[in-house]
């Protein structure tokens, strides 16, 4: 056991288990219970609502059916059955993976930056992911069909996380405070790229571009879940299984390199198995911002620091937060869709203007 001063504990002084469970099986295990039932709620709530209502017992009828058809009997329309198969479930699916990737970034640029404000939408990698795509789908066009757009974006987004911390090292600081004004800095010049690709670009297609960029899920089809799935369960894994790692940069570069970690080469990997979730995330779903932010801050007040739980975790709510505040997004003005980055980006404004009187206090 190791003790020190952690960014996340306002100064006080933090337990890390590096590489060790968490003592409260038990607490751990209801709250995996909670997550996977608010999970399955959330979800159901999501192709529950909208234009048509859609009651539950139809909806988990559906869902058994195409599982199973000989399991239930069909006592549905056709039509509810389009909506719930090829329209709400896949959104409902691409707001679980995006909201359990975007955390899962957040968590693990919070550990290497050690930096509690870090982000990727204020680190710049979701506007670097942004200018990929719109690259992409005005400029360049589908010159490799599908991959063309998250290919792109994570170009961009990869690009956009070495300029920041270029920024960085030019200013002669690696500071968790001027990582992030880098990141905010580089991300304003980049979205003003953005802005001029779209100015540069088909007049026709500016309007689907800014809706895009105001982050939403109304796009989702099943053919295009496949490529966010994979880029999450191979990073997601990847992270998961370097927790130890993270815990260790959470004390400090020292420790973690008495522990024998090449912590630039690791904090580098990082960056870039960052950049390419976010690339793709951003790719299919537009800028969603804060996401990263928010959720492993809240779940850290549940399962604690260790890095082991925090993962995992962190992606499950990352999962229902997305969800439901997608189900916001179209019920605030139904039966108009609000973009979900503005409904992000107003819970996220506010959980920050809190969280920086948190740690001024």
């Amino acid at each position: 056991m190791t003790e020190s001063t952690s960014p996340f504990s306002d100064g006080k002084k933090h337990h890390f288990a590096v590489g060790k469970k968490h003592p409260d099986t038990l607490g751990i295990k209801a709250h995996l219970v909670i997550g996977l039932v608010l999970l399955a709620g959330s979800v159901s709530l999501a192709i529950s609502v909208g234009a048509v209502s859609v009651p539950l017992d139809t909806i988990w009828g559906i869902l058994l059916n195409r599982m199973s058809p000989d399991l239930i009997a069909p006592f549905w329309s056709h039509g509810r059955e389009s909506i719930v198969w090829e329209i709400r479930f896949p959104r409902a699916l691409l707001a679980a993976m995006v909201g359990a990737g975007l955390s899962m970034v957040g968590a693990s640029l919070q550990a290497v930056t050690r930096n509690p404000l870090a982000d990727p939408h204020l680190l710049g990698i979701s506007a670097g992911g942004a200018f990929g795509a719109i690259l992409a789908l005005l400029h360049t066009g589908l010159f490799l069909g599908l991959l063309t757009v998250p290919l792109l974006a994570f170009v961009g987004a990869l690009g956009a996380t070495f300029i920041v911390l270029l920024v960085s090292k030019l200013a002669h600081s690696t500071s968790a405070d001027r990582l992030v004004l880098a990141g905010v800095a580089v991300s304003f010049v980049i979205m003003a790229c953005a802005n001029l690709l779209i100015f540069l670009g088909d007049p026709r297609a500016t309007h689907t571009v800014v809706f895009w960029m105001l982050g939403g899920l109304g796009l989702a089809q099943w053919s295009h879940l496949l490529y966010p799935l994979i880029i999450l369960l191979l990073c997601g894994a990847w992270l998961i299984a370097k927790s130890g790692h993270l815990n260790a940069m959470t004390i400090g570069d020292e420790t973690a390199t008495t522990l024998g970690i090449a912590v630039a080469r690791f904090r580098l990997f990082v960056f870039v198995v960052g950049a390419l979730i976010t690339g793709v995330m951003v790719a299919f779903s537009g800028m969603i911002g804060f996401v990263g932010l928010m959720v492993p801050h809240i779940v850290r007040q549940f399962v604690g620091g260790d890095y082991h739980r925090l993962l995992p975790f962190s992606a499950l709510y990352g999962a229902v937060f997305l969800i439901c505040a997608d189900c916001l997004a179209r019920v605030i003005m139904a039966p108009e869709d609000i973009p979900i980055g503005i409904v992000t980006g107003l819970i996220g404004g506010l959980f920050f203007i809190w969280l920086l009187g948190k740690r001024g206090s």
